[in-house]
């Protein structure tokens, strides 16, 4: 999913955003960080991304100009 897409889909589904910002401030809070568990994943994530041969990209700057645009649009959202 298009980061754009993934952004308006999770902008909409949120209603109440600061309730969100809460629970999401306790569950950060009730769960200690494990570093080790957090590196396996990402090891796990990153084996199977290069298993479907989707790691590393062809071409890396394939699309950055839509991540750029992107980026700009959340930056100045952010602002606000």
């Amino acid at each position: 999913m298009p980061f754009i897409l993934f952004m308006l889909y999770h902008l909409t589904v949120i209603k109440d955003p600061e309730r969100w910002r809460k629970w999401e401030d306790e569950q950060l809070r009730s769960e200690p960080l494990d570093y080790g568990k957090n590196l396996a994943i990402f090891e796990a994530l990153l084996q199977y991304a290069m298993e479907m041969g989707v790691f590393p990209p062809a071409d890396p700057l394939e699309g950055i100009e839509v991540d750029m645009r992107v980026a700009r649009i959340v930056n100045v959202l952010k602002a606000d």
